[in-house]
């Protein structure tokens, strides 16, 4: 190649887009992939990183996560926010991560200051999906699309007065519609949390009066809203999506029956096309778990059997992402029973390992297939593709390099998102995330946060979502 590198990461086995892995090394200038070098091979370079050993994927991109402040999930209200939980997404080898921005006050009023405060703090690139809810957010979906802003979340479970503890109003199916129409006319994408809330309040009254005391634990939750009421409001979603003709990127899928919901509305007669996401605690935890209340999430943990065919989903390409659903509250939001226990759980900082344990270790999971669900996947769905989620020459050069083979044990004390805690503590792992890079610049070295790395992180504008 002609002219001088920044850095050449050397004599690793790396995963490239569409081939093997392979043996090569990686030059970088400016950020960006300059070229896939054979090893060894003469160049001019400033630095030489020794990467023989360990394997180089393409930075994950965890493309459902919450990003907030205490508590509050809603977005970061300090730069020490994003710095916080950023850290925990570099040392899982995430180089960009989007959160969902949730509000009821009409985005152009705080976008700029979100974007800002997450900047000011975050060690990975960043965008963000507003989450829609009101009529004056309905009317900005243009606006948002054309601030690279294309992908929106909306509530389905939202009716009743269910979403007051996120201090969300009610919707409608109409409502969902109209955003349906509104991201196809604009060139952008529905990302729904599937609930009939309906039937699952008829399940939760007759399981509170059965269990009162939530004894049950995790089977009780998952009685709640077992995976029909999950599946039901996942193909009412499609079909308007598809009547509407609107990309539907179906989150944190969590059982067989809404995985194949989804899939029915896939094929080539298929109106749009419809995603499939899931997180890793579904396909590692279980309503058998005990860990008790700390296992409450939305969507529950469900039955084995629904553990068993996620990744057969995962394995056999019917799954298309993975992503984290990172919720950082902390670990006092835990106390009581799992009526009043907060739902959610951290888990960037073990997404790659996670994988590479469980799956690449365990179930012979390829590493390209990884590569694929967290990094090349949800780049072109998300918008991403034209700079991210691969290892080629002009796309930026976020890269996380790991030992597939290094065993570890995670611990609480090596925690670093602020919930301070993870469903994972304990377990000792096969896999491990050695250096991660954005652009080409370290933000976790030889396993170690690079202080330097805050507020290194930028907001990138996404295009259609799965076009690029």
């Amino acid at each position: 190649m002609s002219g001088a590198v920044d850095t050449v990461l050397r004599g690793g086995r790396v995963v490239l887009p569409g081939r093997s892995v392979t043996k090569c090394d990686v030059a970088i200038r400016e950020g960006r992939i300059a070229a896939i070098l054979a090893p060894d091979a003469p160049c001019d370079m400033a630095e030489v990183v020794n990467v023989r050993g360990l394997v180089v994927l393409p930075g994950a991109l965890d493309v459902h996560l919450h990003l907030g402040h205490g508590n509050d999930i809603a977005c970061p209200r300090d730069p020490a926010d994003a710095a916080q939980e950023s850290a925990g997404a570099a040392a899982g080898g995430i180089t960009t991560f989007i959160p969902y921005l949730m509000a009821t006050e009409p985005f152009a009023e705080i976008f700029d200051a979100v974007v800002a405060v997450t900047e000011a703090g975050s060690r990975v690139d960043f965008g963000y999906h507003p989450i829609i809810c009101t009529e004056a957010q309905l009317a900005e979906v243009p606006n948002l699309i054309s601030r690279g802003a294309p992908s929106f979340k909306i509530f389905m479970n939202n009716r009743g007065g269910e979403g007051r503890r996120l201090g969300m109003p009610d919707l409608d199916d109409g409502f969902l519609f109209r955003l349906c129409e509104a991201a196809a006319e604009h060139g952008g994408m529905v990302c729904p949390h599937p609930e009939t809330i309906e039937i699952a309040w008829a399940l939760r009254d007759r399981m509170t009066k059965a269990d009162p005391d939530g004894e049950g634990g995790l089977a009780t939750w998952n009685a709640t809203r077992p995976p029909f009421v999950e599946a039901d409001a996942v193909q009412r979603a499609a079909y308007i999506a598809g009547i509407a003709g609107a990309p539907l990127y179906v989150v944190h899928t969590s059982s067989a029956e809404a995985m194949r919901a989804a899939c029915r509305h896939r094929g080539a007669d298929a109106r749009a096309p419809v995603y499939i996401e899931t997180c890793p605690h579904y396909l590692t935890h279980d309503e058998t778990w005990e860990g008790g209340v700390v296992g409450k999430i939305n969507p529950p943990l469900r039955a084995p059997a629904d553990r068993e065919a996620l990744w057969r989903g995962v394995l056999d390409g019917t799954v298309d992402t993975i992503a984290t659903d990172h919720v950082h509250r902390p670990f006092a939001a835990k106390s009581g029973n799992v009526w009043t226990a907060s739902p959610g759980c951290p888990g960037m900082e073990t997404m790659l390992p996670i994988l590479l344990s469980e799956g690449h270790a365990k179930r012979g999971l390829a590493l390209e297939r990884i590569a694929d669900l967290t990094a090349t996947n949800p780049a072109r769905i998300m918008g991403l593709g034209r700079a991210k989620g691969a290892i080629a020459p002009g796309l930026d050069a976020d890269l996380a390099v790991v030992d597939p083979a290094a065993k570890w044990t995670v611990t609480r004390e090596g925690i670093h998102s602020s919930a301070g805690y993870s469903i994972y503590e304990g377990w000792e792992l096969t896999g491990r995330v050695v250096h991660t890079l954005v652009r080409g610049c370290f933000v976790l070295r030889d396993g170690a946060l690079v202080s330097d790395a805050i507020g290194t992180g930028r907001y990138v504008r996404r295009e259609q979502p799965g076009r690029t």
